[in-house]
C-alpha cells in the first residue's frame, strides 16, 4: 500500500511539482498529497514540490562605488522592489533569480553613472533611478521577475567633493535670490512706471477737458454779452427813433430824469445858463 504526505501551499507562493527530477506542474494555493515509497516492491516517482514566494520583495545594493562620466566617484545605494510573475521561469532559467537581479541592477547602475557627469547626478537625480528601472526591466522579465520600481537611497561623494559642492549649491542658492529679487525689483520699477504714465495722462487729459469747458465758458459769456449789449443798441436806436418822432416823449424822459434827480439831496442840476454866465446852483 501506498503512503502520503501532504503538503499545503500557502496563497502568496506557488509549487513546481517534479516528479524524479522532471517538471510536472505548477501547484496554486491549497493542500496536496504527495506518494510515499510503497512496503512492497513497486517504483513509485519520487515526488517533490519546490516553493516560489510570489509576493513583492526588495533587494537593496550598498555602497556600491562607481566612476561618473567626468572620472569623480561616487558611492551609491540602490532599493529594487520586485515580485516574481513566472514561477517556472524564475528558476529553470536563471540558477538563482535574486542573485541574477542584483547583478543586472548593479550593471545598469553602473552603466548609468558612466554616462552621468556630477553636475547631470546633481541635477537630475531620478534619472539615475529611470535608467536602471529600464534597462532592467527587460533583461528580469526573462527569468519571471518584474520590476517595480528601482530608487537611489543614498548617493555619497568624497569628502573634499562634498564641501565643495556645499559651497556650490549655497552660491548658487544666493545667486538664485539675488536674481528674484532683482526681477522683483524690476517689475516693481516696471509697474511703477505704468502706474506714473498713467496717472500723468489722466492728469493731462484732465486738464485739456478744463481747458475745453474754460474756453467754451468763455465763449458762451462773450455770446451772450454780444448779443446783449446788441439788444441795448437796439433799444437805444429804437428809443432815438421814437423820440425823433414825438419830441414830447423826449421831454417826459428829462421831467422823469428831473424828478429823480430833485429826490437826492446831494444833487445839483443847473438851468437856464449860457456859457458866459456865471453859473449858480439851484437852491
Amino acid at each position: 500500500m501506498t503512503q502520503t504526505s501532504d503538503v499545503i501551499i500557502k496563497s502568496t507562493h506557488r509549487g513546481l511539482r517534479y516528479e524524479d527530477g522532471r517538471l510536472t506542474g505548477v501547484l496554486e494555493a491549497g493542500r496536496y498529497e504527495l506518494p510515499q515509497a510503497p512496503t512492497w516492491r513497486k517504483r513509485v516517482p519520487v515526488t517533490e514540490i519546490v516553493l516560489v514566494d510570489m509576493r513583492e520583495r526588495e533587494l537593496t545594493l550598498k555602497g556600491q562605488e562607481i566612476l561618473t562620466s567626468d572620472k569623480v566617484a561616487v558611492r551609491v545605494s540602490i532599493i529594487t522592489l520586485f515580485r516574481v510573475v513566472d514561477p517556472v521561469a524564475a528558476l529553470e532559467k536563471v540558477a538563482s533569480y535574486e542573485d541574477r537581479l542584483y547583478s543586472d541592477v548593479q550593471l545598469a547602475a553602473r552603466r548609468s553613472l558612466a554616462s552621468m557627469t556630477l553636475e547631470a547626478i546633481l541635477t537630475n537625480r531620478n534619472q539615475l533611478s529611470e535608467d536602471i528601472l529600464s534597462d532592467v526591466t527587460d533583461a528580469a522579465a526573462g527569468y519571471g521577475v518584474a520590476i517595480l520600481r528601482a530608487d537611489v537611497k543614498d548617493l555619497v561623494f568624497p569628502g573634499n567633493l562634498q564641501e565643495i559642492m556645499n559651497r556650490v549649491l549655497t552660491a548658487e542658492r544666493l545667486s538664485e535670490a539675488h536674481l528674484v529679487e532683482a526681477r522683483t525689483k524690476a517689475e516693481r520699477e516696471a509697474i511703477e512706471a505704468r502706474s506714473r504714465a498713467e496717472t500723468e495722462r489722466v492728469v493731462a487729459q484732465t486738464r485739456r477737458e478744463a481747458e475745453r469747458m474754460a474756453a467754451e465758458g468763455e465763449a458762451e459769456a462773450y455770446r451772450i454779452r454780444a448779443e446783449a449789449e446788441a439788444e441795448a443798441l437796439r433799444m437805444h436806436a429804437d428809443a432815438a427813433a421814437a423820440y425823433s418822432e414825438h419830441p414830447v416823449l423826449l421831454r417826459v424822459r428829462e421831467l422823469e430824469t428831473l424828478s429823480r434827480l430833485a429826490t437826492n439831496a446831494s444833487a445839483r442840476i443847473y438851468v437856464g445858463f449860457d456859457k458866459h454866465a456865471d453859473l449858480e446852483p439851484l437852491p
